[in-house]
């Protein structure tokens, strides 16, 4: 099978570049009074991370990229809307399943970082006939996460470099997954949402698989409860969920503090702009997209791929 190795050096550096391109001369002038100890800092690290662009955009000039309308019969402007006593119907397959195979095995960040892009890298494969290997290196820290404090995670589209903010339990494999399709070179968040999933829920591994569907069920919750906190917390409790999903599920929703809450207003708004300008749906290609591909896809009569990979 054809082979194209994307090298991301800028993964492998001991810091976000990103953020010392960003932070350096500021730090400079706090820690010593001085800006350029900072800026010769800043400097260095843009040129490593513009050396380490370069490599990478040369790299995917032979990625054979997924058409995701001939191959799922749904794309970010194709899709039909999901109804929601089909909705809620699935939200009750869906906890079923997640309830009837329950696994407790939790993985070192590290190792479900390697697990999920293997997967990912051969569910691509699948339907493409190539393999693309990319870093599996993860961050705890970016300074994105301060300003935008309702994020999960963050992958930097021209760097690759990937940051996890928080602690999602479950959900992790499926976090990272979706980073890390942007790290392949897929930009728009409806793809990296369905391949995350696709990949993970046809892995074959329990871990990855549980936390697709979790991610799933997470999403259908959101789309039926329309934002409002109280009725999404209400849904997860009538339901008969393991009792660690049941506390993964609610703390995607917490009170917000109020740096976050006035923060998260105003970015989640520009967010939402900058997606739609950029030709995708908006932050609903989070949700209400994802699930109304995975709906098309299950239901379409084109799909190059089986639409069983759609099902629950």
């Amino acid at each position: 099978m054809d082979e194209i190795r994307i090298p991301n050096d800028a993964t492998y550096a001991p810091v976000s570049l990103t953020d010392v391109i960003a932070a350096a001369p500021l730090a400079s002038r706090l820690l010593l009074g001085a800006t350029l100890p900072g800026r010769v800092l800043s400097a260095a690290a843009l040129g490593m991370y513009a050396g380490s662009a370069v490599k990478d955009w040369i790299s995917r000039q032979d990625v054979l990229w997924i058409d995701f309308e001939v191959e799922f019969g749904a794309d970010v402007t194709f899709m039909d809307p999901m109804p929601d006593d089909e909705r809620s119907a699935e939200v009750g397959r869906v906890a079923d399943r997640l309830g009837s195979a329950w696994t407790d095995e939790r993985r070192p960040r590290r190792q479900l970082a390697r697990d999920v892009n293997d997967a990912l890298t051969g569910f691509i494969a699948s339907v493409t006939g190539q393999r693309v290997v990319t870093s599996s290196e993860v961050r705890d820290f970016g300074l994105a996460q301060l300003v935008f404090p309702f994020a999960l995670g963050v992958c930097d589209i021209i760097s690759g470099d990937v940051a996890l903010f928080k602690e999602t339990g479950v959900f992790e494999a499926h976090v990272i997954g979706h980073e890390f399709v942007h790290r392949k070179g897929y930009w728009k968040e409806l793809h990296a949402q369905v391949l995350a999933y696709l990949a993970l829920i046809n892995s074959g591994d329990p871990v990855l698989a549980q936390s697709a569907l979790a991610e799933r069920l997470h999403r259908q919750l959101k789309v039926l409860a329309k934002e409002n906190a109280e009725d999404y917390h209400q849904r997860v409790e009538g339901l008969s969920l393991p009792e660690a999903l049941a506390r993964d599920l609610h703390a995607l929703r917490p009170d917000p503090s109020v740096y976050e809450s006035t923060v998260s207003s105003v970015m989640r708004t520009l967010y939402d702009q900058r997606l739609k300008i950029t030709g995708q749906n908006g932050i609903s290609d989070y949700d209400v997209g994802f699930t109304n591909f995975l709906w098309t896809f299950a239901n379409s009569p084109s799909a190059r791929q089986d639409v069983s990979l759609a099902a629950v």
